[in-house]
């Protein structure tokens, strides 16, 4: 049996994927979507989100997200947490920073039609295609 993953795994999971697969509900339906978002020192995951964007209202109506990351030994991470729409002009700036391909969508932080999602992590579940359960995993 493989051993456990610990938390710097997780992160580098996290960070080495580049990309994640964001869960929101709509009504009672789960609804799913590649994303990049952006693990801070502080252990939030930012999102960058265009103004027509469906997940804006879906998360105003439900905060609950789930973000699960996997890389190429199928290794993979499940981050859960509750998810706000925030102006946060600093926190914008830092995804704009960090995921260069939102150049191709944004002109800067200041765009008006750049949205922020902000994801409080309540909880992080890691598995190894060697370990029989996932594993609670404390980013904190």
């Amino acid at each position: 049996m493989g051993e456990a993953m610990n938390k710097d795994e997780a992160v580098d999971i996290i960070r080495d994927a580049g990309f994640g697969f964001l869960a929101t509900i709509e009504g009672h339906k789960p609804r799913v979507r590649p994303m990049m978002p952006y693990l801070t020192e502080e252990g939030e995951l930012l999102l960058a989100l265009l103004g027509r964007s469906r997940t804006i209202p879906q998360i105003k109506a439900n905060p609950n997200v789930e973000v699960c990351f996997v890389d190429r030994k199928m290794w993979y991470c499940r981050v859960s947490g509750t998810a706000v729409i925030s102006d946060d002009i600093s926190k914008k700036q830092t995804v704009f920073e960090n995921v260069p391909m939102l150049r191709q969508y944004f002109a800067g932080a200041q765009d008006p039609n750049y949205h922020l999602a902000v994801i409080t992590i309540t909880s992080v579940e890691a598995m190894t295609p060697h370990s029989r359960l996932p594993e609670e995993i404390n980013l904190g």
